[in-house]
């Protein structure tokens, strides 16, 4: 599967994103806000509300957190700067490609924290479009197939109207044009079909075979990136695969 995919299995087994559950907090309350400064603050009538809410419930963020990033989006609450979002791109180990999406009220702290883990970590941040033409913006859907079988599953995804499929093991991720993901989630739901996600990313068009070495280092750089209070999400065009997957992991239990 992609390394997209493998890698939100790390996050989810690890708690990659829950490094400092107060850095979490502010990076969904930052997501908050944007969605709600573009699309108004009713998560019923804003799908990119809804999304960024739906993340921030299950990451079990108190509701008080969740309103007043919305007031924040919305400018009934003027606490904190202003926020700006920036793609910034660059190399990691192998030369594997990394999109990594920033909301920061401050660019210039954000690229020279960036600059300098990318420097740490054997990668180098690279010019604007320099790896940003590898990938291409898809809506993705993850389930777990559970007690249905995975490829069944798949069947009926794609009869719920996803694009494409993809099955590893238990996952199954579904993928479609980013305007068309507010339908297929909403058939699921009408169909009683349970998902763990349903959001927005840059999913790499080619992906990238790297040595194990290399992938192993470019996913500790990816977790270094991660744990930037600015940082969003790590979009990589690396090739995880099972066996990289269970070096990395073994690895860190053993930290």
């Amino acid at each position: 599967m992609s390394g997209h995919s493998k890698w939100a299995q790390i996050k989810r087994k690890k708690g990659v994103a829950d490094v400092k559950k107060g850095a979490m907090f502010t990076r969904l309350g930052r997501e908050i806000a944007i969605a709600a400064r573009e699309g108004g603050g009713d998560p019923n009538a804003n799908f990119a509300l809804r999304l960024a809410v739906d993340k921030a419930r299950a990451s079990n963020m108190p509701k008080d957190n969740i309103e007043r990033a919305i007031k924040r989006g919305t400018g009934e609450l003027s606490e904190g700067g202003a926020l700006e979002e920036v793609m910034y791109e660059g190399y990691g180990p192998g030369s594997t490609a990394l999109l990594v999406q920033v909301l920061t009220d401050n660019r210039n702290r954000a690229a020279s924290e960036l600059r300098h883990i990318f420097t740490r970590s054997g990668g180098n941040m690279a010019s604007s479009n320099a790896v940003a033409w590898m990938f291409e913006k898809k809506g993705v859907v993850t389930l777990e197939a559970g007690k249905t079988d995975p490829d069944e599953l798949a069947l009926q995804v794609i009869d719920a109207g996803a694009d494409d499929v993809k099955v590893d093991g238990n996952l199954v991720e579904a993928y479609v044009a980013p305007e068309q993901l507010k339908s297929l989630r909403e058939e699921l739901e009408k169909r009683h079909i349970p998902f763990t996600s349903a959001e927005l990313a840059w999913i790499a068009k080619t992906p990238a075979e790297v040595s194990d070495e290399a992938a192993i280092q470019t996913m500790k750089l990816m977790e270094a990136i991660e744990e930037l209070d600015d940082v969003q999400k790590v979009h990589t065009n690396l090739d995880i695969s099972d066996e990289v997957m269970a070096k990395y992991e073994g690895a860190r239990e053993h930290a």
